[in-house]
């Protein structure tokens, strides 16, 4: 199996200045934002049922942001197209039961042989093969399942803070009614500028300690290989990030109209498994969320800056990790959670149109697929959307592709 290598030459300065515009600041600044909010507080829940040092913890997000930074810096960059890299939130929550019977040590041995399988399954061309079979339509309704809290969370926001949640909607559907004023500031930057300005006003603001660490570092966890945490974890692991976040950062990049280099994605999320893993994190993933958000706005061709600009801020939310992580868990949540629901309408909207009315689409097996990822069921310590694409291409092969 030969990996797909990039196919166009590298950007010049002159063509990277093209993408430094508002667009891509603001989606990677959005995707920024959700990083160190909802992901980093999964991290702060697991280390808070493990038991976990501050040392651990600050590494763990030292390693997850800077390695997950710099993957995504060289893939966006070598193949021209947005390429976030960061880290399953899935696998994280596996160890929250994980940890009341096995050391962290033998947590990190399991993220270790993850890696390796990934690696060989990416080399293998396997995974490219099991990708390439499962239909658009399975894989968009899991993709509108695992996105359409966003869009709940957008609307309940306004029992929770009215406030800021009308401030950011006026915003956001101002500057997207009048076209003039969309070309100045995008709609989601000018909703991210009126929910500050709100939280401010209410007095909902991040508060920071005075005895709050600025910078971060690495730290290495040796690693203990034991059978029962291998049995446990690796399998569960790997689905979580090849057929869970991969399959849905595939497919938002796919509907954004990008070539994804599936193969060569998976041999770099075993790498970089295997350098996030001593350094204490769970495995490398394509995420989902961010590159949705990369995508829904700009120019195709100039959406890859978007990517580099997040792998920056990304990095540095990793070098930065003591002080972002208390900023972040501070926020206003409808904050957030209103910022992300308003970018995720474009992907919502394309999702469900390449379920339910595109080519290839249609039949039971999406909706199938869309509604056990909502349902939120998890079998085997593994989560719904994985189940969501079974039992959705159970049904297309048993039923739809009868009919």
């Amino acid at each position: 199996m030969t990996l797909e290598l990039p196919t166009t030459r590298l950007p010049s300065l002159a063509e990277m200045r093209l993408g430094l515009n508002r667009h891509n600041w603001t989606n990677a600044f959005v995707s920024t934002i959700f990083a160190v909010t909802g992901p980093i507080a999964i991290i702060l829940t697991v280390a808070a049922a493990g038991d976990l040092s501050k040392q651990i913890v600050d590494g763990w997000i030292f390693a997850a942001f800077v390695v997950g930074g710099i993957l995504t810096i060289l893939c966006s960059l070598f193949y021209r197209m947005p390429l976030a890299l960061a880290w399953t939130m899935p696998g994280s929550a596996l160890l929250i039961t994980a940890l009341d019977h096995l050391s962290f040590p033998e947590a990190v041995g399991a993220f270790l042989a993850s890696g390796v399988v990934m690696v060989l399954l990416g080399v293998s061309g396997l995974v490219t093969r099991i990708m390439a079979a499962i239909p658009v339509g399975v894989a968009m309704g899991m993709v509108a399942g695992v996105f359409l809290p966003f869009g709940i969370d957008l609307i309940t926001g306004f029992r929770d803070s009215p406030v800021l949640s009308i401030a950011m909607v006026a915003a956001f559907l101002a500057f997207t009614a009048i076209p003039a004023l969309g070309r100045v500031v995008p709609p989601l930057l000018a909703a991210l500028i009126a929910g500050t300005i709100a939280a401010i006003v209410l007095g909902d603001t991040p508060r920071f300690p005075g005895d709050t660490t600025l910078i971060a570092g690495p730290s290495i966890v040796v690693p203990a290989f034991s059978i029962p945490a291998l049995l446990e974890l690796v399998v569960p692991l790997v689905i979580s990030v090849l057929a869970v976040q991969n399959l849905q950062g595939f497919t938002v990049l796919a509907e954004a109209g990008h070539k994804p280099p599936t193969g060569m994605l998976t041999v770099a999320c075993g790498y970089g498994t295997l350098a996030m893993g001593i350094l204490g994190s769970v495995p490398t993933c394509v995420t989902g969320p961010a590159n949705a958000f990369l995508t829904s706005s700009g120019k195709r061709e100039h959406q890859y800056m978007g990517g580099i600009l997040f792998g920056l801020m990304f990095a540095g939310v990793g070098l930065l990790a003591p002080a972002l992580t208390q900023a972040a868990t501070t926020m206003p949540r409808v904050f957030i959670t209103a910022l992300g629901g308003l970018a995720m309408l474009p992907v919502l909207i394309g999702a469900f149109r390449a379920a339910f009315s595109g080519p290839g689409a249609g039949g039971l097996g999406p909706l199938v697929s869309f509604v056990v990822t909502v349902s939120g069921i998890s079998l085997f310590n593994v989560g719904s959307p994985f189940w969501g694409v079974v039992f959705g291409y159970l049904v297309h092969v048993g039923l739809d592709r009868r009919g």
